[in-house]
């Protein structure tokens, strides 16, 4: 496991590695904490917030977070800042500063990326299901590459769309079995309605 320097956005959602997140980004320490992650080529820490809020002063998150990695950004109609990332390497918060602009940095530990393991056939219901959920999704999976076969990257996008509870979300990203995190949306499925 390899530590690193990064700055922390802490927002009220997961992102799970992989994963396709839009954000809309206005408050100044933010848009120079973007502006740097564009110059440098390095990304910046997702984490959940666990309490506070996503403007004024710095959130309480999570120790478990994402890397966000900025593939496009443009201003948007509202004059604010509009950017694409998508979910990098997984990591643990070992040591957290606020800086006056109540930015936070983080020291992280990377965690290690889980084994490939094929989804077994009697949860390839799970597939099938996901693949109805992300045909649905429209652009923002459009240009996803599908590894329908793959434990993790099937529980990851399940767990990301899915409606389930912000907690939940959390729980299945600091999972580090894919087929424990496949059984256990499987017995979470039997209680959500997918109507909505």
């Amino acid at each position: 496991m390899s530590c690193e320097q990064i700055p922390i956005f802490p927002l009220h959602t997961v992102l799970f590695p992989g994963g396709p997140l839009p954000l809309r980004v206005f408050e100044p320490r933010y848009t120079d904490m973007v502006s740097q992650c564009l110059k440098s080529g390095h990304g910046f820490g997702v984490c959940l917030i666990r309490e506070g809020n996503e403007t004024g002063p710095a959130a309480a998150s999570h120790e478990v977070g994402t890397v966000a990695q900025i593939e496009d950004w443009h201003m948007r109609r509202d004059g604010l800042l509009g950017i694409e990332v998508r979910g990098d390497k997984k990591f643990r918060v070992k040591n957290l500063s606020v800086a006056a602009n109540q930015l936070l940095t983080a020291q992280i530990e990377y965690l290690d990326d889980e084994p490939i393991i094929e989804v077994p056939p009697e949860l390839m219901n799970l597939v099938d299901l996901l693949e109805e959920r992300i045909s649905q999704m429209g652009e923002r999976f459009a240009n996803m590459e599908l590894k329908l076969t793959d434990a993790t990257w099937v529980g990851y996008r399940l767990a990301e769309v899915l409606p389930l509870r912000l907690s939940q979300k959390q729980y299945f990203l600091q999972l580090e079995e894919p087929l424990r995190r496949l059984d256990h949306l499987s017995d979470v499925l039997q209680h959500i309605d997918m109507t909505c």
